[in-house]
């Protein structure tokens, strides 16, 4: 249904919106949107950076005491 939209309608409905909602509204919008977007990525960022220390410490040396004296 809404693949063969092309280039003129989204420019349509871009119009619309704007006449709808004015350019204020739409560029708070917009704002809002791109703060979100950062949010997210930083909170991916922080979230693989926990989990590669979780594996980082999960990866230590887990050799037996015994054997760590005979080499």
């Amino acid at each position: 249904m809404l693949n063969n939209i092309g280039v003129p309608g989204l420019l349509l409905i871009a119009v619309v919106v704007l006449v709808l909602f004015g350019r204020g509204k739409v560029s708070n919008l917009m704002g809002e949107v791109g703060k979100g977007i950062t949010a997210f990525k930083k909170g991916m960022g922080e979230g693989e950076k926990e989990l590669e220390k979780d594996a980082s410490t999960q990866a230590r040396d887990v050799t037996p005491e015994k054997e760590k004296d005979k080499v």
